[in-house]
């Protein structure tokens, strides 16, 4: 292992002194000094950027070492380690002019026990990069510094929290000392940061205002909205175009390139960025990306980091875990096995997204590895991206011609083109530039090749060039960062400075030329060089190269010894899980038994209540016909006696009036009569037969009455009767329902004793 000693730290400049291609450890104290305790559970990352006012997506994760108390326990330590001579820390890898400083800004992400959220503290400071033979004298200090935090906690409320656990906070408001003295007196003092080790503090303490918005922000990749309308006469050229195209794939129409020049229709990107590409016959890895998918990435975890990232202001990847967050990693997780050489780069999501927004992931996979391999973004990586240093070489002598003046003024503040066209030229302009220019830039990269980039990047440091005159090194990285990508927010903008990028010649002879001097400058280099001095810088690669691997070594035996103790630990939960699952399975089946036991005793009940029923319903029907059998008796004999006493009734007239006809007739009965037919004189004898004929008829009528009565009494009973009936088929029906209520109890009750094992298990399972 490598030692590292602590950086010196100028006094008077406050800035810290750096030595050039040395790798480098930061140590970070974090001590909490008022306020309620708050635990700090671990680091989530230790990040580093060059520069100062960075934004998140510009930093870079460096490689921790450890984390935890310090041995008296009032701190907490993290300690990382950077290479420097990684092309993200480029800049303070170089050799700093002696009137020049540099900035560079290290973040801390922090997960504290009782805060809902990771919370970031940042770190700006200077630095000077110096030889590594440089010898350091006493006006270097070796002290660390100390920045003071003011963090502003609120609780959150019980019915806002996901789960009721102890009480959580959130962030309201984080800031440094620094900042709060700087917008107190509005001046901009500097942020010290020390290499061998700095100490911060979080202080949960408001500050007095909230603070203002930030106008120096830089543009949110995936900014900016493209509309797909566009004119009717246009679309009408397309698609003509594209008829014509179909027929032969593999020639491309003549007025391609104008019309690409002038920007794919929106609509109509997804089509013709695939043919452009020549994906027109991709089968082989459309089915190629479906088997890379699942495949295990050695890179995930870079991945994954990028993926949260990419894109931040469009909607469709701004979800964590979203349906573009996934089709993106899978993407990327895709292309890093898909190519074993180069693997996934930093940076390759933002143009993976780019293709997303138009195609499916097979297809853009397929663009992607078209971009990759056949318009040779894949070489910039390479050999310690040489190709990439041979670009920006290129890209300074194509400004010497073109822009003599800026090239001069970036000479005299010592601003390289590594220093703000990196990721011009490893994203394609897709990671910090609004979603319409980008769009554009893509149109003529995939129509006339990669030499596009150059045509770009002088359009823009041509319409910028007024701008950049009157900057320092510092004022020009930022305009870089933050006012350039901004400034092409507007489509006319955008369109314009296409314009211009487009009238531009460049010839590929040029560009070969160029190549040429630069191999040519290396090569003198490498023959100038000491031979002790390049053999002990390959030395440290391989040193480094050995370390790496010895890091992956470890972390792969790591892996399968935690990997092993956590299948262990899976198969001892899974043979528990199988004896709870085969306990509960026995108790089911013993549940089964005495479910059909209950059944079959409740189908007995069932018939005995049945055939009980059956035989009352027997008994109330026999008696049903029997009081209607008497019933139907007492109608015919009241019906007979009635007609036999009508009968007599007119027998009796008859009887009597042929009497009064024979006494009518006769003159000596006459006189005894009177014209009533009364006997004359006997009253006493008239009253004897008047009173036998009332005890005849009141005979009758208490014959009639209890005739009446018998009948009442046999309605009655006959409707006795039919209650009866109700009433056992009442009982009938109870008798049913209890019958199927015992069988639907049972049924759920086995029913539910099954589904609660089976849930049981499917808990225990998951």
């Amino acid at each position: 292992m490598l030692s590292h000693s602590a950086v010196p730290k100028d006094k008077d400049r406050q800035c810290f002194k750096l030595r050039q291609g040395i790798d480098k450890k930061i140590v970070i104290y974090v001590q909490q000094t008022t306020n309620k305790e708050l635990a700090i559970e671990r680091c989530f990352g230790l990040l580093l950027s060059p520069g100062k006012d960075v934004r998140n997506s510009d930093m870079h994760l460096l490689d921790l070492e450890s984390m935890g108390k310090s041995s008296d326990g009032k701190s907490y330590v993290i300690t990382g380690s950077w290479n420097p001579k990684s092309p993200h820390f480029q800049v303070v890898n170089e050799e700093t002019p002696k009137d020049k400083v540099l900035f560079m800004t290290t973040a801390v992400d922090l997960v504290i026990t009782e805060v809902q959220e990771p919370v970031r503290f940042l770190l700006e400071t200077k630095v000077r990069v110096c030889s590594p033979n440089e010898r350091l004298f006493w006006p270097f200090s070796k002290r660390s510094t100390t920045e003071n935090f003011f963090l502003k906690l609120k609780q959150i409320k019980q019915k806002e929290r996901k789960n009721n656990t102890d009480t959580l906070y959130e962030v309201v408001c984080l800031e440094s000392e620094s900042e709060r003295e700087r917008r107190k007196t509005t001046a901009s003092p500097s942020i010290r940061l020390p290499q061998s080790g700095s100490q911060s503090s979080m202080i949960p303490s408001p500050p007095e205002d909230d603070e203002e918005e930030d106008n120096d922000e830089p543009l949110l990749s995936g900014s900016g909205d493209v509309s797909k309308e566009c004119a009717e006469k246009i679309l009408e050229t397309w698609g003509e175009l594209l008829s014509k195209w179909h027929l032969n794939l593999s020639v491309r129409p003549k007025q391609l390139s104008s019309l690409v020049r002038s920007g794919v229709p929106e609509a109509l990107r997804g089509e013709v960025w695939q043919l452009l590409a020549g994906c027109h016959n991709n089968d082989h890895l459309v089915e190629k990306y479906r088997i890379l998918i699942t495949k295990e990435s050695p890179q995930d975890s870079a991945i994954t980091r990028d993926i949260n990232r990419t894109f931040p202001a469009h909607d469709y990847f701004k979800d964590t875990g979203g349906d573009g967050q996934d089709s993106l990693y899978k993407i990327c997780k895709a292309y890093s096995v898909y190519d074993e050489e180069i693997g996934y780069c930093q940076g390759q999501s933002f143009l993976a997204a780019v293709l997303l927004l138009h195609m499916p992931e097979e297809q853009a996979f397929s663009v992607l590895v078209k971009i990759m391999f056949d318009y040779g973004l894949r070489e910039l990586f390479k050999q310690n991206f040489e190709d990439l240093h041979c670009k920006f070489y290129q890209l300074e002598r194509l400004m010497q011609e073109y822009i003599p003046d800026l090239y001069n003024h970036f000479l005299d503040i010592s601003l390289e083109a590594h220093m703000y066209a990196s990721q011009w030229f490893l994203t394609l302009f897709t990671a910090k530039f609004p979603l319409y220019m980008v769009f554009h830039i893509i149109d003529l990269l995939l129509c006339e090749g990669i030499s596009v980039i150059f045509n770009v990047a002088l359009g823009l440091l041509k319409t910028s060039k007024d701008d950049l005159l009157l900057t320092d090194f510092e004022g020009a990285l930022k305009f870089f960062r933050v006012q350039l990508p901004k400034r092409y927010r507007s489509e006319e903008n955008a369109k314009k400075l296409m314009e211009l990028a487009c009238n531009m010649k460049i010839s590929q002879k040029k560009l070969k030329k160029y190549e040429k001097e630069y191999h040519t400058m290396r090569e003198q280099q490498a023959q100038q060089e000491d031979p002790i001095e390049r053999f002990e810088r390959e030395n440290r690669r391989l040193q480094e190269a050995n370390m790496r691997l010895e890091q992956e070594n470890d972390d792969l035996a790591h892996e399968l010894v935690t990997s092993k103790i956590a299948l262990r630990k899976d198969l001892d939960n899974a043979e528990e899980k199988a004896d709870a699952l085969n306990k509960e399975l026995l108790m089911t089946k013993q549940k089964l038994i005495d479910a059909e036991e209950e059944k079959r005793r409740l189908e007995e009940e069932s018939a005995q209540l049945k055939e009980m029923c059956r035989r009352e319903l027997d008994k109330a029907e026999s008696e049903i016909k029997k009081n209607s059998s008497i019933i139907g008796d007492y109608k015919q004999i009241c019906s007979q006696l009635s007609e036999r006493l009508e009968k007599q009734q007119a027998a009796n007239k008859v009887e009597i009036e042929k009497i009064r006809q024979k006494v009518d007739d006769c003159e000596r009965c006459r006189e005894f009569f009177n014209k009533e037919g009364r006997i004359k004189g006997m009253g006493s004898a008239k009253e004897v037969v008047d009173e036998d004929t009332d005890e005849e008829k009141e005979t009758l009528k208490n014959q009639l009455r209890e005739m009446e009565l018998e009948l009442a009494q046999t309605k009655l009973q006959l409707v006795e009767a039919e209650c009866k009936i109700q009433d056992l088929e009442h009982h009938l029906g109870l008798a049913l329902n209890e019958v199927q209520a015992a069988k639907k109890t049972w049924f759920n009750r086995t029913l539910s004793s099954i589904k609660t094992a089976t849930g049981v298990q499917g808990k225990e399972t998951c």
